[in-house]
């Protein structure tokens, strides 16, 4: 095998390899001793079936399997002999072996770029020191209580306030058709947090009991259904009860009940220590992030193209999943995903050129990442978008993740290098002001 290694632009190699007819018989020949091996024909015993049948019978698989083996297989001889690192994934531009030919194909790739590294070592920052109010830990034993209150209905005729529910039935129309989706029976819609139009509970509030009625309500011009959106909408509502919430007293046994905490003092202990760990944590990631981006800002260097379109797109699709969240619709913010690209872009490429800093103090400090800490990161992945491990790590071979994985961790691993070297200052939390 011969090859020659062109410079596209700072950021992009392309590699031309030439296979001589003697390799390509070698590949082609050791693919076919594979299938005699494991491959089973009528009328043969495993492993005694002649060449010629095996090549008669399985001559695409065998050429196909031939080609990719031998080009991945020269693909990491090089990458690993010219200590080359590809950022991206890496284009293959073949044709198919053929016996007693040379064979030739052209890699495609891009890598980061060469820059003088700045100081990291020993660099001055400063950390809010973690602290948990009052007011936090109230706020924690409120949600907890809530969570065990009970529903009970109310005696009282009359229609449902603010902080209790309303049990109702209702459906919509436009034109006299009734509106597939906006519907329900016997739904327990809270009062007063928003969970529905304003417009919507507001008439909600009128009905008593045993009363239904129908109201015209515009829906908002950003409504998530844009068939919707804008459009007055007739609904049908039927009051059947009103209820409330008992919340319990913050006891001791209520606590053992919630959580199996010993008393009240010892729950108190337990989410105190979890949110200062939290907080600790956090405030460490923001004076982290106030030290890479003091180096970073200073930096100026190309950018791998197909890593920076990646990240422009992971960026976009995070704030545009955040928008369809909220219950609205991306046209609903008079804004097109070219626009929001443009906004973005910015933002995408200091993410990169970020990251590829962290990646060249990883290689520089010999930091590493091991497979087990790339499963331990799939793992991690998979609970928190509640999918099957498998699953999750089937998609991120396919779509070849796996490497801007690594390096993610591997970035972390120099973020965290840094910020242990640093001369960090712990100061005061900055206190929020009230808006007036």
């Amino acid at each position: 095998m011969d090859f020659n290694i062109e410079e596209v632009s700072d950021v992009e190699r392309k590699i031309n390899v030439s296979v001589p007819a003697e390799e390509v018989n070698a590949a082609l020949d050791a693919t076919i001793a594979l299938y005699k091996v494991q491959t089973s024909v009528k009328g043969f015993r495993k492993g005694k079936v002649p060449s010629s049948v095996i090549q008669s019978k399985y001559k695409k698989q065998i050429i196909d399997e031939a080609t990719t083996d031998l080009v991945n297989y020269q693909i990491n001889e090089i990458m690993n002999g010219q200590s080359l690192v590809p950022v991206s994934k890496i284009d293959v531009d073949s044709e198919q072996l053929v016996r007693d030919e040379d064979f030739t194909y052209t890699i495609k790739f891009e890598v980061v770029p060469e820059f003088d590294t700045p100081v990291y070592l020993g660099l001055e920052g400063e950390e809010e020191r973690a602290e948990v109010s009052e007011e936090d830990v109230k706020e924690v034993e409120n949600r907890m209580l809530e969570s065990m209150a009970k529903i009970a209905p109310i005696d009282d005729d009359r229609p449902a306030k603010d902080g209790e529910l309303a049990c109702l039935s209702f459906s919509a129309e436009v034109d006299g058709e009734p509106v597939p989706g906006i519907e329900a029976d016997n739904f327990d819609l809270p009062i007063g947090e928003g969970h529905a139009l304003e417009e919507f509970e507001e008439y909600v509030k009128t009905l008593k009991p045993g009363e239904k009625g129908e109201k015209l309500i515009t829906f908002p011009e950003d409504f998530i259904n844009t068939e919707l959106a804008g459009k007055e909408v007739n609904m049908k509502v039927s009051v059947h009860s009103v209820k409330e919430r008992k919340v319990p007293e913050l006891t001791d046994e209520v606590v053992k009940q919630a959580g199996g905490f010993e008393s009240v003092e010892k729950m108190r202990e337990v989410i105190t220590q979890s949110y200062t760990a939290n907080r600790k944590q956090l405030n460490k990631s923001n004076a982290l992030t106030k030290l890479v981006k003091g180096i970073v800002a200073d930096l100026d260097f190309p950018l791998p193209p197909s890593l920076l379109e990646d990240r422009l797109q992971r960026i976009v699709a995070d704030h545009v999943g955040r928008i369809e969240r909220s219950g609205r619709s991306l046209e609903s913010t008079g804004k097109t995903v070219e626009e929001l690209r443009e906004e973005f872009r910015e933002e995408a490429e200091e993410s990169v050129r970020t990251e590829i800093f962290l990646l060249s103090v990883a290689k520089r400090e010999e930091l590493n990442v091991e497979p087990q800490e790339v499963e331990a990161a799939l793992h991690q992945i998979a609970a928190q978008s509640k999918q099957d491990f498998s699953a999750v790590k089937s998609y991120y071979e396919e779509n070849n993740l796996l490497v801007p994985l690594r390096d993610r961790l591997l970035a972390d691993k120099a973020g965290e290098f840094i910020y242990e070297n640093a001369n960090i200052t712990e100061i005061d939390p900055v206190k929020e002001e009230n808006a007036e």
